[in-house]
C-alpha cells in the first residue's frame, strides 16, 4: 500500500517538474523576463531542453533506484514511506538546483545580449479587465465552514460514546496510528483545525483576488488570458482542494465517533483523495499553462514590459514593497506566491499555522 501511494505521488512530482518550464509565463525563462521578441532564442530553447532530459534522465534513475531496494527484501511501510519521503525531497532538490544552474545562464544571456538595450520600457493599464474577471465569490468558502461547524456540534453531542483515546494521525492504510486521552477539547480538535485552514484559505482567496493584473505591453491578448486564466482556474482548483479537504477530515472525525462507518474503504477513500488532489493540480498546472501559448499575434517590436528582474531574488522570492498586492504569480511553478514586502501576508499565511501548532501541544 505504502509503496503504490508513494510511487503515485512520486511520479506526479517527476511529471510536474520537468514541465514547469514549459507552464510558466510565456516571458519568462527559468525566472529571468525576457522580451517578447527573443522568446524564441535558440540558447533559451536549449537551456529548457537540457533542463528536461536532465530531469527526467535523474528521476527515472532515482525511482529504479528505490523500487529495486523496496522490493529486494521484506521492507515494512515506515522504512518505505521514510525512503519515499527522501526520495520526494531529493528530486526537488535536485529539480531546484538545475533551475538555479539555468536561472544563472538565462541572466547572462540577457546581459550579454542586451536584448533591453533599444527598447522602451511601458506599464499598460486596462480598466476594463476587472469586469471579465471570473474568479469564485469569497461567499462559496462558507460552505464548508458550515460543514466543519455542523461536525463540530455533532460530536459535541456524541461525546460519551466516543472512544477513550481520540486518534490524532491516521497512516497510509486509513487505519489511526497515533492517540491521545479523550477530553472535551481533544475530541474537536481534528475539526477545529480543519476551520482554522478553512478560515486561512479564504483569506489567501480573497488577497489573489485583490491582487493586480499586470499585462503585457507587447502581447495584450495573450497576457490577459494567462492572468484572467491564472485567477479563474487557481479559484476553482483552491475551492476544489478545500471541499476535499473538508470531506477528509469529515471522514476521519466521523469513523471516530462510528468505528464501523466505512469500514470496507479506510484505504480507498484516503487514496481516492490523494488521487483527485493530484489529478486536479496537473489539470491546473496544464490548463493556467496553456493559456498564453496560443497562435503567434503581431508583437509590437519597440516597446518591451517593465523589467521586474530586481523585485525578484532568485527568480523565486518577490519583495516589492511599492506593490500593494500580496500575493503575485509564481515565476517559477504554476501558481502565485508571497509579496515578501508586504507583511500582510505573512499574517495571512503564518498566523494560522501558528494557531494550529499550539493548539497541537496544549
Amino acid at each position: 500500500m505504502s509503496l503504490s501511494i508513494i510511487l503515485t505521488i512520486f511520479v506526479f512530482i517527476i511529471g510536474l517538474q520537468i514541465a514547469v518550464p514549459y507552464l510558466v509565463k510565456r516571458t519568462v525563462i527559468f525566472g529571468v523576463t525576457v522580451p517578447e521578441q527573443f522568446i524564441n532564442n535558440d540558447n533559451l530553447k536549449l537551456f529548457k531542453k537540457r533542463y528536461f532530459i536532465s530531469m527526467l534522465a535523474i528521476s527515472i534513475v532515482i525511482m529504479v533506484a528505490f523500487l529495486v531496494w523496496a522490493l529486494e527484501s521484506n521492507r515494512n511501510d515506515e522504512q518505505i514511506v521514510i525512503a519515499g519521503t527522501m526520495m520526494q525531497f531529493g528530486v526537488i532538490l535536485i529539480s531546484l538546483s538545475l533551475y538555479i544552474y539555468f536561472h544563472a545562464k538565462t541572466k547572462q544571456l540577457k546581459k550579454e545580449s542586451k536584448w533591453t538595450e533599444n527598447l522602451k520600457e511601458v506599464r499598460l493599464t486596462d480598466l476594463s479587465i476587472r469586469s471579465q474577471d471570473e474568479m469564485l465569490s469569497s461567499y462559496v468558502y462558507f460552505l464548508p465552514m458550515i460543514v466543519t461547524l455542523g461536525v463540530i456540534c455533532y460530536t459535541i453531542f456524541q461525546y460519551d460514546i466516543l472512544p477513550n483515546q481520540i486518534p490524532t494521525h491516521w497512516g497510509p492504510s486509513g487505519e489511526p496510528d497515533a492517540f491521545t486521552k479523550k477530553t472535551p477539547f481533544t475530541a474537536i480538535q481534528l475539526p477545529l483545525f480543519l476551520l482554522i485552514m478553512q478560515i486561512m484559505f479564504l483569506a489567501i482567496h480573497i488577497a489573489t483576488k485583490k491582487s493586480g493584473i499586470k499585462l503585457s505591453a507587447t502581447n495584450i491578448q495573450a497576457s490577459r488570458n494567462r492572468q484572467l486564466g491564472l485567477r479563474k482556474y487557481s479559484s476553482w482548483f483552491t475551492f476544489v482542494v478545500v471541499l476535499l479537504v473538508t470531506m477528509l477530515f469529515s471522514y476521519f472525525q466521523l469513523t471516530m465517533i462510528h468505528s464501523n462507518l466505512f469500514s470496507g474503504m479506510k484505504f480507498l477513500i484516503p487514496f481516492a483523495f490523494l488521487v483527485l488532489v493530484l489529478i486536479g493540480t496537473s489539470v491546473f498546472a496544464l490548463k493556467v499553462g496553456r493559456t498564453d501559448k496560443g497562435d503567434p499575434v503581431q508583437v509590437e517590436e519597440n516597446i518591451t514590459d517593465i523589467d521586474e528582474d530586481r523585485y525578484w531574488k532568485g527568480g523565486l522570492f518577490y519583495f516589492n514593497k511599492n506593490d500593494p498586492s500580496i500575493f503575485v504569480e509564481k515565476r517559477f511553478g504554476v501558481g502565485w506566491t508571497l509579496n515578501m514586502a508586504n507583511p500582510i501576508g505573512y499574517f495571512i499565511v503564518l498566523i494560522p499555522l501558528v494557531i494550529i501548532l499550539l493548539i497541537s501541544f496544549l
